[in-house]
């Protein structure tokens, strides 16, 4: 399934995408796609759910059809840094032993193509997409064997990121990594079932139609197995919280000369089989 929300921002809907690309409301059954509904339990009502049979949203996703982020009421974004060690090499870094863990706010979700904004006085706005994981059944402690059981499915994110902030001011990566508009997350969740090898993924990022980013999830040093269960020995997991996975090579600061957003760019990403995202770059 690929589940979604619709709808002006605040006030969205949930819904699925059906065979034909179109939008089905849900909200006849379940209030939003966030916490227990993600759960699997949650999700086997919903495949046993005709499509054919919910009410057809008029409107073309993404095309005059606003979607909002894929995952509603989302209460921890976990992210996770230096994930590729030809990314790790860019950025002039070491590659991590085990996983680098930061979070962004989750005031920063914004849907796929809503609008993102350069901070104030920033001069190191950076693109880095990535493989996002959505938590379905809780998660404490877990072993790397019984991890993709918690895994309720991915979504496309762009971790947009403030370099200054994230690496040359004192204190932790998060003060860089959470400004508003910071986290688009979609089009759409599409369940774990339908991604049998999440390790497997093309993945790309273009900015103003020059691609910058191409890489797979191929050249993740920890895959998404191993990423649930060290996550999960630090805090308990939850339905709808969100884990991404860390970038591949191409990102602003890795160029030479360096390239950063400063307003009125446009970004295209994606990853195989999980959808497109297309932000317009603005200012604060």
């Amino acid at each position: 399934m690929k589940l979604l929300r619709y709808g002006p921002v605040g006030a969205e809907k949930p819904g699925l995408l059906d065979d034909q690309g179109r939008v089905r409301d849900l909200s006849g059954h379940i209030d939003d796609i966030a916490g227990d509904v993600l759960a699997p339990e949650g999700l086997e009502r919903l495949r046993a759910l005709n499509p054919d049979d919910l009410p057809l949203v008029e409107g073309k996703p993404q095309d005059g059809l606003r979607l909002g982020p894929c995952v509603g009421l989302v209460r921890k974004f976990i992210a996770i840094g230096l994930n590729y060690a030809d990314h790790a090499a860019e950025s002039g870094m070491a590659v991590p032993s085990e996983p680098v863990v930061f979070n962004k706010w989750t005031s920063c979700i914004t849907g796929p193509d809503d609008e993102v904004l350069v901070p104030k006085g920033s001069t190191k706005t950076d693109w880095e997409v990535e493989l996002g994981i959505v938590i379905g059944a809780p998660a404490s402690g877990v072993g790397k064997a019984e991890a993709m059981k918690h895994v309720a499915g991915y979504c496309v994110v762009n971790d947009v990121s403030e370099r200054e902030w994230q690496l040359e001011r004192t204190g932790t990566w998060d003060k860089g990594k959470g400004f508003d508009t910071f986290g688009p997350i979609g089009p759409w969740m599409v369940t774990a079932d339908e991604i049998p090898d999440p390790g497997k993924l093309k993945m790309w990022l273009e900015v103003d139609g020059k691609r910058y980013q191409d890489g797979s999830t191929e050249t993740m040093i920890f895959g998404v197995a191993e990423l649930v269960s060290y996550c999960s020995t630090f805090m308990t997991l939850q339905p709808g919280d969100i884990i991404t996975t860390g970038t591949p090579p191409g990102v602003g600061m890795g160029q030479s000369p360096q390239v950063f957003l400063k307003g009125g760019e446009v970004m295209r990403l994606g990853i195989e089989g999980l959808g497109e995202q297309t932000q317009k770059v603005g200012n604060a």
